[in-house]
């Protein structure tokens, strides 16, 4: 991280006595005044162009989904997510765009936006509000828009079963029991075994040695 100049350090100061005046003012007045904060920093930001850039606290109220994510989320995918967000805190915000009516509709994180409005822990903690990244203007347009939801839904793929296999070892031999790994990872009991025996038979029979007649095949992927 970059040291601050004399007028970076400056800046700060000032902005600290600007920022104690928020503490007399509601939860929602509040937000709307970081809000108002961001968009003004993020006009001065080097990295402006970048959504990310400007993360927002919107009402989950103004937030709805699209009609066309072909992705889905099996039950236990969203149980998983909604004790990450639960465990962790948002670490990945919404992306959305701002409709003709003023509501935010969703381009990626439709689950995410489900565990803040349905998950009544969650929309307690965060106040009923979702944090949201707002698409350049250029990408507005609906064949833009889907085209950028399906990018976000296969550019996170799927977990190879080689790498959960060696995971779910790791975690057994640091003493977690099949129930916890199934619990934390989201798996269930019969998938826990599964894994554990890919490595685990591997690893039985590292030390063995065979006739050149053996042949080892790549373990399939488990149905």
């Amino acid at each position: 991280m970059n040291t601050l100049d004399l007028t970076g350090a400056s800046i700060v100061q000032r902005a600290r006595a600007l920022f104690s005046e928020m503490e007399t003012q509601d939860v929602h007045e509040r937000v709307a005044t970081i809000n108002a904060l961001k968009v003004e920093l993020s006009k001065h930001s080097p990295f402006a162009s970048e959504p990310v850039d400007c993360v927002l606290w919107v009402p989950s109220e103004s937030v709805k989904a699209n009609d066309y994510n072909p992705n889905s989320v099996a039950p236990p995918e969203m149980q998983l997510l909604e004790h990450s967000i639960s465990q962790d805190g948002y670490t990945q915000p919404i992306v959305s765009w701002k409709a003709d009516d003023g509501c935010f509709e969703v381009v990626d994180g439709f689950h995410r936006n489900r565990v803040g409005k349905e998950s009544a822990s969650v929309r307690k903690r965060v106040h009923g509000y979702l944090p949201l990244t707002v698409i350049n203007h250029s990408r507005e347009d609906r064949n833009d828009r889907i085209a950028s939801t399906i990018r976000h839904n296969r550019a996170r793929g799927k977990h190879k079963v080689d790498a959960m296999s060696d995971i779910v070892v790791e975690l057994k031999r640091r003493n977690w029991t099949d129930e916890k790994i199934g619990r934390e990872l989201g798996m269930d009991p019969d998938e826990v075994l599964r894994l554990s025996q890919i490595s685990g038979l591997a690893e039985m029979f590292a030390d063995k040695e065979f006739s050149e007649a053996w042949e080892a095949s790549e373990t399939e992927n488990p149905t």
